[in-house]
């Protein structure tokens, strides 16, 4: 009842009503663009093609992300990973580029001049990327009579055009969204993507249950996916409480003097400071050892065949081993260079801060980056697990691979990250109007008199 009462308040607010109804708005025209097919491509021939995604593998992690629009040769087919690509090339040029580094100290402007850098980077990494993704089509299942007007120098340069308008478009679109609507909008474009194939991939592993009477078998998985969704949860709200305290300072005013007390703070730090960053790029690098096992040089060796064999299948043991260290390792990679810890310090300087015991300056500095090394072991070891929990419910339960990519990894991080970020924009506009937020942390106390 109290969350029935606490989404008619959501809607009694007029401009979070609105900026509601844009944001669902934005996301069915994202979702309606995805089963519009390529000109020139015979989408009723495609069925075969979209089979070939059902899977594990980079393909169905694409196609799930894009919210099937890869499978469909869509016009928004590449999505808005290339937007992602971008934005984590600049974020890492920005550690060794003088002028990056400049701009990101210039506040607003330089964010501005930063974010227009990563649409033209967007932009080459879409002309790369459509020309490709336009040549696989046949290998990929796609029989030659599905293109009306051949493969000729027209249908690529139509084509790449289409896709790349298409996916300048979805990032209009998100940024459209986080201007006007609610949440991130990007983020937002990823999560409806990848809830859009959820559906299938359910229902698709659940007849294959029902075909062999398996009904509570189907319960026990559902039971399995919300204990790993509370995890995940659990990963991305974690934090450690730096207890800060700040010195008494004396204000006056007149002849009036006052001494203020001393006010106790905390510094969040976050037990997974670095997101899903590492998992996506440790899931980069795991496609280097079979392209390695593959070519001219281990071709027809035993160990490339050993690498193409073990290192192609994303459930296989060696694979998820090799997946989960890289895991780590980035996490701590990641989390080095997002997390400031010399800057922190300084502005608890600046501030009239100090964490209690320590000296300000280089040893607050040291102290923040011990706590950060303790917390991110186990914070990574977490986020690792929860990366290669789909091959333990392959393996151990035999569930579908579709749906199996739905128990962990990037998506369920994601959607696990977006749904709370929403849900705390929410809670700020309610308990701004006074109303009981959505969330425990977030309910407003009325004085009592």
């Amino acid at each position: 009842m109290k969350f029935i009462e606490s989404l008619k308040n959501v809607w009694k607010i007029e401009e979070l009503r609105n900026r509601i109804i844009v944001t669902l708005g934005l996301l069915l025209v994202y979702r309606f663009g995805a089963q519009v097919t390529l000109p020139g491509i015979d989408a009723g021939q495609l069925a075969e093609y979209e089979g070939n995604f059902g899977g594990g593998g980079l393909g169905a992690i694409l196609n799930m992300f894009t919210g099937g629009a890869l499978a469909r040769a869509s016009v928004f087919a590449l999505g808005i990973m290339p937007y992602i690509s971008a934005s984590i090339v600049v974020q890492l040029m920005g550690i060794a580029i003088p002028y990056l580094q400049k701009l990101q100290k210039e506040g607003a402007s330089g964010q501005k001049k930063i974010t227009q850098i990563t649409r033209w980077l967007t932009i080459a990494i879409c002309l790369l990327q459509a020309p490709g993704y336009l040549a696989s089509l046949p290998s990929l299942g796609v029989p030659q009579s599905a293109f009306l007007l051949g493969t000729g120098p027209l249908f690529y340069f139509s084509s790449v055009t289409i896709l790349v308008t298409g996916c300048i478009f979805a990032m209009w679109l998100g940024e459209k969204i986080t201007d006007k609507g609610i949440g991130n909008g990007i983020s937002l474009l990823i999560m409806v993507g990848i809830i859009a194939t959820l559906p299938q991939s359910f229902i698709q592993n659940a007849a294959t249950r029902l075909e062999g009477n398996n009904v509570m078998l189907i319960l026990f998985e559902l039971v399995v996916w919300f204990v790993i969704i509370l995890a995940s949860i659990m990963l991305v709200m974690g934090v450690r409480k730096i207890a800060v305290q700040y010195a008494r300072r004396t204000a006056s005013g007149g002849y009036e003097k006052s001494a203020m007390a001393g006010s106790r703070q905390y510094i969040p730090l976050k037990l997974n400071a670095s997101g899903v960053m590492p998992i996506i790029f440790a899931q980069a690098i795991m496609f280097v050892p079979s392209l390695i096992g593959g070519s001219s040089f281990l071709k027809d060796t035993t160990v490339g065949a050993w690498m193409q064999t073990n290192y192609s299948d994303v459930f296989g043991f060696w694979y998820n081993v090799t997946f989960a260290l890289l895991i780590i390792v980035f996490t701590y990679f990641y989390t080095a260079i997002t997390v400031p810890t010399n800057k922190m310090a300084d502005d608890l300087k600046r501030s009239g801060g100090f964490i209690p015991g320590i000296r300000p300056g280089s040893e607050t500095s040291e102290y923040l980056d011990k706590i950060m090394s303790q917390i991110t072991l186990p914070g990574s070891i977490f986020l690792a697990l929860i990366a290669v929990f789909p091959a333990f419910i392959v393996k151990l339960m035999g569930v579908g691979q579709g749906w199996a990519l739905f128990f962990g990894g990037t998506s369920l991080l994601i959607m696990v990250g977006v749904a709370i970020d929403t849900m705390q924009q929410i809670n700020s506009y309610l308990l701004n109007r006074h109303y009981d937020g959505l969330m425990k942390t977030g309910k407003n106390r009325k004085a009592v008199a």
